[in-house]
């Protein structure tokens, strides 16, 4: 009967004191959420319940399980002792990246609430990410070293290697130069405040917003919801452009070629009317100007101003639609036309006139 009682005390009562210890530590949390809602710190922090609970389970166990008598052979103890040793490390490492988690996501909510710069906070944001992803790396890295240790060969096979680790941390260096490379660009992006996540950047000719930052590569999300993936490297030693940098307001130019007849200070009160109508336009400056002739036509620059990237680009496209439908309905010749002939099978009637015929008059008396 003592044989049977006693797995079931040692491994019951440490399952049953695990369970009432995390149900005390969630309340806990809970009514500390409830009490400071000004951080979520507290409520975050219940997301690790699990490997709190697993690691304090086996923990106990590993602490008591040769009081169960289940197993006569020292091998075999030690063989549980093992598993139960690599559990808890593997929990103590899941627990310590949830929690270093929770720290870094309620430090930045804290931090975006307050009335700052909105670019500040996209910088902040992209460094507390890169922290948490060197912090998760690292934590992996020395749970799994500490795993291998566990291991008696392994620890021999650490220490033959060991005289030649200088050699190989050349070799790995040279092998690895590309991933070290994009590893410290992703360091030098995060704190030399190069890009940051929100940023609205132009790449290789592609419009977007930076949506992911990590190590090695970065997410550009472009305006038709594409997702480029880039090595960060490309950040730090090609040139790019940053319309996030230096403020969110932006200036915006539409360019027209048109007919030299065409009224420039019409064309320019029109501007100004459409720009009044448009809630694009954050009314800082506007312009129309004639930048540019050929023999042919002229270069019209319309310029105006908006709070963002988005806008700015709402607002050239509104005022490149309307000031043509304006031409067109107001000034028709104003708009440039290309003489050509009628294609095979058109009607010339259709065509557009040219200007008036010639009096018979003069038709007769020309040679």
């Amino acid at each position: 009967m003592e044989d049977v009682l006693r797995p079931l005390i040692v491994i019951g009562g440490s399952v049953a004191l695990t369970v009432v210890v995390g149900w005390l530590v969630d309340r806990l949390l809970s009514k500390t959420d409830q009490r400071h809602p000004e951080t979520p710190l507290w409520g975050l922090l219940r997301r690790c319940r699990f490997p709190f609970q697993v690691a304090l389970c086996t923990s106990v166990i590993h602490g008591s399980y040769r009081e169960t008598h289940l197993l006569s052979d020292e091998n075999h103890w030690e063989a549980v002792g093992l598993v139960l040793t690599l559990v808890s490390i593997v929990m103590v490492g899941w627990l310590i990246v949830r929690v270093s988690a929770a720290v870094i996501e309620s430090s930045y909510a804290r931090y975006a609430t307050g009335r700052r710069d909105p670019a500040r906070a996209r910088r902040v944001r992209t460094q507390l990410t890169l922290i948490q992803r060197v912090v998760t790396a690292v934590v992996g890295v020395v749970a799994a070293a500490v795993m291998l240790l566990q291991f008696p060969a392994m620890q021999a096979f650490g220490t033959s290697m060991l005289a030649s680790a200088g050699v190989l941390g050349i070799v790995a260096g040279i092998a690895a130069q590309s991933t070290l490379g994009n590893l410290f660009a992703g360091l030098q992006i995060a704190f030399g405040d190069t890009v940051r996540i929100g940023d609205t950047v132009v790449v290789e000719g592609e419009w977007g917003t930076v949506h992911e930052i990590t190590l090695t590569y970065l997410v550009v999300r472009t305006w038709d919801e594409r997702m480029i993936t880039m090595p960060v490297s490309y950040f730090t030693s090609k040139p790019f452009e940053n319309w996030s940098r230096g403020g969110a307001q932006m200036t915006g130019t539409v360019f027209f070629q048109l007919d030299h007849a065409t009224p420039v200070a019409q064309m320019r009160e029109r501007l100004r009317e459409i720009l009044d109508e448009c809630p694009a336009w954050d009314g800082r400056a506007w312009n129309l100007v004639v930048t540019d002739s050929t023999p042919t036509t002229m270069e019209v620059r319309a310029l105006a101003t908006a709070r963002n990237a988005d806008d700015l680009w709402t607002l050239r496209c509104e005022v490149r639609e309307k000031l043509l439908i304006w031409l067109r309905d107001e000034h028709p010749y104003a708009l440039p036309r290309v003489l050509t002939a009628p294609a095979p099978g058109q009607d010339p009637a259709h065509l557009p006139a040219q200007g008036p015929s010639p009096e018979p008059a003069e038709a007769a008396s020309r040679p």
